[in-house]
């Protein structure tokens, strides 16, 4: 009788699941399902992305134009601003020529007087060096070393008398001309004074003041003539 109850239920009855067979299949469901939603998540996170990288494109596009926008006033204030300030410096150049006008151009138009010159080349002076000049560096009179005084230095020039120093033959008491001796010597230009029309030194001489010479206005060469004075 219990076999045939045993059929019978077993004929009549459901089959049973095993506990092990419904939590192994609880599971294999459960691990479909926790796939299934970390796929979604990824697709979900990607979407995500998608729009912010979109977003901030948007953003960084939208922050330059206002950029750009904002930079244009400024660019244009400047140039405004800019305007002016070349308008207001062409009335300076404008103003120049009345600052550099000046009345001093009378002053510099009067002539100078004439300036005189060492006599001339005339009488026994006429193949000299020095006469007809003004400063001359070299004096010579044509004749013998002691007519001769070189490297002059004029320490005046234009008054009464003009004064220089150079270097000229020294010829001693009971010497001859070729025993002489180069020495400094003094050198007077006087009798200030015109010759035919020209303005000179109508009279030279020089000394040698080491030796006790002086100036003599009595014993000269007349370079307006071109005689010795007194004669010989």
């Amino acid at each position: 009788m219990n076999n045939a109850r045993n059929t019978a239920s077993t004929g009549s009855s459901p089959q049973v699941i095993a506990p092990r067979e419904l939590a192994a299949g609880r599971v294999r469901g459960s691990g479909r399902r926790g796939a299934a939603s970390r796929r979604s998540a990824i697709c979900t996170a990607a979407a995500i992305a998608s729009v912010g990288l979109a977003a901030a494109g948007c953003s960084a596009a939208s922050d330059a134009a206002r950029a750009s926008s904002a930079a244009a006033p400024g660019a244009s204030a400047t140039a405004a601003m800019q305007a002016p300030a070349t308008a207001s410096t062409a009335p300076t150049s404008a103003a120049t020529p009345a600052a550099t006008s000046s009345p001093s151009v009378p002053a510099s138009a009067s002539p100078a007087g004439p300036v005189p010159t060492l006599g001339r080349p005339a009488g026994v002076f006429a193949h000299g060096q020095g006469f007809g000049q003004v400063r001359p560096p070299k004096i010579f009179n044509g004749g013998d070393p002691t007519g001769l005084v070189t490297h002059l230095v004029w320490r005046s020039w234009g008054g009464a008398q003009a004064v220089a120093t150079g270097i000229s033959d020294y010829v001693g008491p009971n010497q001859t001309v070729a025993g002489g001796r180069q020495e400094p010597a003094t050198v007077v230009a006087f009798n200030l004074g015109t010759c035919d029309g020209t303005l000179m030194y109508r009279a030279v001489e020089w000394y040698f003041p080491q030796h006790k010479q002086a100036f003599d206005p009595s014993h000269y060469e007349d370079i307006c003539t071109g005689t010795y004075v007194p004669g010989a």
